[in-house]
């Protein structure tokens, strides 16, 4: 029973990166596409297990509302030395890949909110013991390619489909 779920699992996995990969044709070559494709899906689970981490602690300790994707940035700052400790990395709220699908659609600066981001996810590491797990971690996603598009509304056109499709995983 188990191996049919995870074949399942493989299967709608392998459509949504078909799909994905149908709604960039022609712009992204095949190499580009699985860094692009790799890169947000590792953005997205890093953002999930941060969080997870950071709820679970919280409803354990008697706070059952708790919702970091909710956390104002502000106040989370104050555990971004602790994550980083844990963790190896921080993101705060209004990165997190469900903050930033959340208003993809509406931000016209898209590519530079993401490339924001991950120089943000990277230089979080900086100094410690991850420094070289996160350095240059999301080098080949380059959100400001002219393979993308010519224009800066095209590149986030294309960068709201694959945020799209990697959250509809």
């Amino acid at each position: 029973m188990a191996d049919n779920k995870k074949e399942q699992e493989r299967q709608e996995l392998h459509r949504t990166i078909w799909a994905i990969a149908d709604e960039m044709r022609g712009s992204v070559d095949g190499w580009d596409f699985k860094s692009y494709i790799l890169g947000i899906l590792f953005y997205r689970y890093i953002s999930e297990n941060i969080t997870n981490y950071i709820n679970r602690g919280e409803w354990e300790s008697g706070n059952p509302d708790f919702d970091y994707a909710l956390l104002a940035d502000s106040v989370a700052e104050d555990a971004r030395e602790e994550m980083v400790g844990v963790k190896g990395f921080f993101i705060l709220p209004s990165q997190l890949f469900c903050n930033v699908c959340k208003v993809c659609d509406k931000d016209d600066n898209l590519n530079e909110t993401l490339e924001r981001i991950f120089t943000d996810i990277e230089a979080s590491a900086k100094g410690t013991e991850s420094e070289d797990d996160f350095k240059g971690l999301f080098a080949d996603l380059d959100v400001n390619s002219n393979k993308l598009g010519t224009t800066v509304v095209k590149r986030n056109e294309k960068l709201v489909k694959l945020l799209r499709g990697v959250q509809s995983m």
